[in-house]
């Protein structure tokens, strides 16, 4: 008896070891978009594996994005700044835990070539995504900038791919897209051309972020969702031929289109990451909430100092 309670305790304590050691399962919505594949690195060389992650990725148009987190199909997910202001004034609790990429030109308008300056676009149509996404909010910026609103154009809601393609192929006057989808734009300039991106209007930077009950409940796994991006990002560093095949790969892109088109954007480390949430979070936070309330996306400005959570990238 004395024996068989030795080998039953000591099979109970394998099992708890075995659960105990299983991968934090998460959920990660997410786009095409280049500045996001630092996480498919991630995934794909094995290194949120090795922070004891079970990451599933699930491509998920940016207008969609917060339906899957309030349904519990997602817990984190992969945007804009502005998108984090947007998804808590409408009720969808989330916490950004570290900066991914700054634009360098990787988002843009394309315009005909008889179009000289963004204020031409005046009863114009543009290709943009919805309202409430990063294409849609550039849109507004861009405009903004140069005396006009979305209410001076004729906004024809386009995924970025396709608007792009659409472009190209003639059709509007003009298209908001990003990169890899930009350069199909830069690689046809007998259908118009690129007339300013983020390298004119410093204003699209990404976040990765989660909902609070994740976070609540899973510190662990959030510290090492932000230690598997700086590390993908070490490796992007140290291994780019390979680094750039394995992101490319999932966008159908060689390794050689995969790195023409990131050359547009740049990837943040930790470093980078405490001198963003220093400062100019806040700051670009509260200029993006007052254009969201403007333009009618956000019917009041939710708490600013509440979407960020800077613990884990210290």
């Amino acid at each position: 008896m004395r024996r068989l309670a030795v080998t039953l305790s000591a099979l109970a304590f394998a099992a708890a070891q075995s659960v105990s050691a299983q991968d934090t399962k998460v959920a990660i919505g997410l786009s095409g978009w280049t500045g996001f594949a630092p996480l498919t690195l991630a995934k794909e060389a094995g290194i949120f594996k090795k922070h004891g992650l079970d990451v599933t990725l699930k491509k998920i148009p940016q207008k969609d994005r917060h339906l899957a987190i309030a349904s519990g199909d997602i817990q984190c997910a992969a945007t804009t700044v502005e998108t984090w202001i947007v998804w808590n004034a409408n009720g969808v609790p989330t916490t950004q835990i570290f900066q991914m990429d700054k634009s360098y030109g990787a988002d843009g308008m394309a315009v005909r070539n008889n179009i000289a300056k963004i204020a031409d676009l005046k009863g114009k149509t543009v290709a943009a995504s919805a309202p409430g996404t990063a294409p849609y909010f550039t849109l507004a910026w861009f405009l903004k900038k140069n005396g006009l609103s979305v209410k001076d154009v004729t906004v024809v809601n386009l995924e970025p791919g396709p608007a792009a393609q659409a472009f190209v192929a003639g059709q509007n006057d003009a298209a908001m897209t990003y990169e890899p989808y930009l350069s199909t734009v830069r690689a046809a300039p007998q259908a118009g051309r690129i007339i300013a991106t983020t390298l004119d209007y410093p204003m699209i930077m990404d976040t990765f972020g989660c909902t609070p009950k994740f976070l609540a409940e899973n510190p662990k796994a959030a510290r090492a969702l932000a230690d598997g991006y700086f590390d993908a990002v070490d490796m992007i560093r140290n291994d780019p031929k390979r680094s750039f095949e394995i992101m490319g790969a999932d966008v159908k892109q060689s390794g050689e289109q995969f790195e023409a088109s990131q050359k547009y954007l740049r990837w943040q480390d930790r470093a980078a990451n405490k001198s963003f949430f220093a400062g100019p979070h806040q700051q670009f936070s509260k200029e993006a909430a007052e254009l969201l309330l403007e333009i009618g996306i956000i019917k009041a400005i939710p708490d600013l100092s509440k979407l960020a959570d800077t613990r884990f990238i210290q």
